[in-house]
């Protein structure tokens, strides 16, 4: 894979569960927050799913939309969009009342410096989205940042492991789901929690990142040894699909791939494409951050692209000299620093 619009098309092509998913929902759908790294995929997915199941649902896409082309872009698909600031009550209040709300606001990096910030759009911002969509369901994304680091040898933190947030973002995205809890009992607004690591577009993504470094020989971290990942396609077609399980109190689900991944056996893979020898730099810990995702597994069957694949269009991508937004995951973290 080696474009932009390959790239897209593949991440925006719907599984037939999802189509059957649209074909039965009720009710149109609003994306606030698309202007993120997986919003727009989102919408499109979503659309082109709506499309093939022969019915008819609005799919509106909200974001600040300040800069670039996304607006017209996301238009050209025949998604609806508005313009807004969700942080302004009036403009939150003018949008229209939809069934379905996939919730993707929120801030990550450069969390640091901007705690009030973080705070308000990832724990305020819940509670007043909560009021105004009282009347529908709710697929928020979450984080499985909200858990501790754990051992490797435990498979990964399921749903029931204590949550215990390092740092103020991964307290802040707790703080989202505390908030949306509160009012889901209060209101009874059926919610899902939708704990997501880490997304994979070859555009950004654990798995470019390394590639990068091997490509241009600079030293991988191991500070943080091992990871889970998922096509991001795979992730959002389980987000859209989610919408059927939203429950009072939310339901909690962790969606990633099945495999704890070796930052160390990545880069060698990448490294014996390129034909280079990789550099390292720090130890593999015994534990790290990683989800158990059994229970999303079981609900929505295996991610449909492979780890392999990934690997294999991450690395064609790479010598391709593809493009790459510039905005690292920061994986590596071990303090929360976001």
């Amino acid at each position: 894979m080696k474009t932009r619009e390959e790239l897209e098309s593949k991440m925006t092509e719907p599984s037939d569960s999802l189509v059957q998913t649209m074909a039965q929902l009720d009710g149109d759908m609003i994306i606030l927050g698309v202007g993120g790294k997986m919003g727009p995929s989102l919408a499109k997915l979503a659309k082109n799913a709506i499309r093939k199941a022969g019915v008819h649902k609005r799919v509106i896409g909200v974001s600040r939309f300040s800069s670039g082309t996304l607006q017209s872009d996301l238009e050209e698909e025949g998604i609806e969009t508005i313009a807004a600031d969700l942080l302004e009550d009036r403009e939150l209040q003018q949008l229209p009342e939809v069934k379905n709300v996939i919730f993707m606001a929120g801030q990550k990096f450069g969390s640091v410096g901007k705690e009030p910030y973080t705070w308000g759009m990832n724990a305020y911002l819940p509670g007043r989205v909560a009021e105004k969509f009282r009347h529908s369901r709710i697929v928020s994304y979450s984080t499985g940042n909200v858990y501790p680091l754990t051992s490797l040898y435990r498979g990964g933190a399921t749903e029931d492991t204590r949550v215990s947030p390092i740092g103020e973002y991964a307290q802040s995205c707790l703080g989202r789901e505390r908030v949306f809890s509160y009012f889901s009992a209060k209101l009874n607004i059926p919610i899902l929690h939708f704990r997501l690591n880490y997304a994979i577009d070859l555009r950004y993504g654990v798995l470019l990142e390394v590639a990068k470094a091997v490509f241009e020989k600079n030293p991988v971290d191991l500070a943080m040894g091992h990871v889970n990942v998922i096509w991001q396609g795979d992730a959002n077609d389980m987000a859209l699909r989610s919408l059927t399980l939203c429950t009072t109190p939310p339901r909690v689900l962790n969606v990633t791939g099945p495999e704890t991944v070796s930052i160390r056996w990545l880069a060698e893979q990448f490294a014996k494409v390129f034909q280079v020898d990789p550099l390292f730099v720090n130890l593999e810990q015994e534990t790290a951050l990683l989800s158990n995702a059994t229970n999303a597994h079981q609900l929505f069957g295996y991610p449909r692209v492979t780890l392999g694949q990934m690997v294999q269009w991450t690395a064609e991508w790479v010598k391709a000299g593809g493009e790459s937004w510039g905005k690292p995951t920061r994986f590596q973290e071990r303090k929360g620093e976001f």
